[in-house]
């Protein structure tokens, strides 16, 4: 993909999570099964990354379930960083920090160096990083600080599974960008919750993820579905570090 077109997407992204960071972390609650369902892969008293870590509910859940965590969450927009801190007071039973870091942007793993996370967690962010280059290279980053017996959970919005969420599917033109500048399973959702927003979605399925894990050392544990009213609008993966090529 263009650079030009990403980084229009990318910003078209960040600008639909600063106006609606508070509407849309409150329709993310920590009792969502998109987000319980990967608790039996995070060990106990384990080092965390939240990737795209949002209003940072996943600490609030791992505050709940798995004390004695060290949590560490990092989000491109500052306005859900900010939410996700407004709440560190009320962690008694995890240790925890949020970071303001766009992922998609060079060096942005370079402050973690001196960092090794037995699991980190990118929950619904592949899915809005354009080109399937750069989507690799986010998690190629994620796995660069993942202990050698560690893993990666992610997951990814499977949005054209559902009537109810195709519905949210809009032209291109609205948001000023040519649709043939795009690559194939690019779309453009509409938000309509306290305002009108325009959101970019890629579809990564089964067989994307498998290729993003092969270019990124990882070997695929297991696959399931979960979230959503209908129960499995997002893909989850478990991926372990591949020692071999590591």
């Amino acid at each position: 993909m263009d650079r030009g077109i990403a980084e229009k997407l990318l910003a078209l992204n960040r600008k639909f999570y600063a106006t609606f960071a508070r509407p849309f972390a409150a329709s993310r609650p920590v009792s969502d099964p998109a987000l319980t369902s990967i608790l039996p892969y995070i060990p106990q008293r384990a080092r965390v990354l939240d990737v795209g870590c949002g209003n940072g509910r996943l600490a609030r859940l791992l505050d709940r379930e798995r004390p004695g965590v060290t949590y560490l969450g990092v989000d491109a927009v500052p306005a859900l960083v900010g939410v996700a801190r407004a709440q560190v007071t009320r962690l008694t039973a995890i240790s925890a920090e949020f970071r303001v870091a766009d992922v998609a942007q060079p060096g942005w793993v370079g402050s973690l160096t001196d960092a090794s996370f037995d699991c980190a967690v990118a929950l619904a962010i592949l899915h809005h990083i354009p080109g399937f280059d750069l989507r690799a290279q986010v998690l190629r980053d994620v796995t660069s600080v993942v202990a050698l017996d560690g893993c990666v959970v992610l997951s990814t919005w499977q949005f054209l599974d559902s009537a109810r969420m195709r519905r949210k599917i809009v032209d291109w033109g609205e948001a000023g960008i040519a649709e043939g500048a795009l690559d194939p399973g690019d779309y453009l959702l509409d938000w309509k919750r306290e305002g009108k927003g325009l959101r970019y979605c890629h579809l990564v399925d089964g067989a994307e993820v498998g290729r993003l894990a092969a270019e990124s050392g990882l070997c695929v544990r297991e696959i399931f579905r979960a979230g959503g009213r209908e129960g499995n609008l997002s893909l989850f993966a478990v991926l372990d570090r591949n020692i071999g090529t590591g």
